[in-house]
């Protein structure tokens, strides 16, 4: 997976990856939590909460992650 997008919490960064497949995948500590067919709704669903639970327990809807893609970094900026 390549992570292409990302977005600093005050837990750490969440990255928005892409697969070869095409589907893009919000990422929270190396865990996928999903898969999308676009960037955007992965944003859009991670920014609220409505992904896989993270295996730490991390509650992503209280992380105030913006569902505007426009907040968004290169994935390499937070690396």
């Amino acid at each position: 997976m390549q992570y292409i997008l990302g977005f600093k919490t005050r837990l750490g960064p969440v990255f928005i990856g892409q697969t070869p497949d095409g589907r893009y995948h919000p990422v929270w500590k190396g865990q996928s939590l999903g898969a999308y067919p676009s960037s955007v709704a992965a944003i859009d669903d991670v920014a609220r909460g409505h992904t896989y639970s993270p295996s730490d327990g991390t509650e992503l809807a209280e992380l105030e992650i913006s569902p505007d893609i426009g907040w968004w970094l290169p994935a390499e900026a937070l690396m």
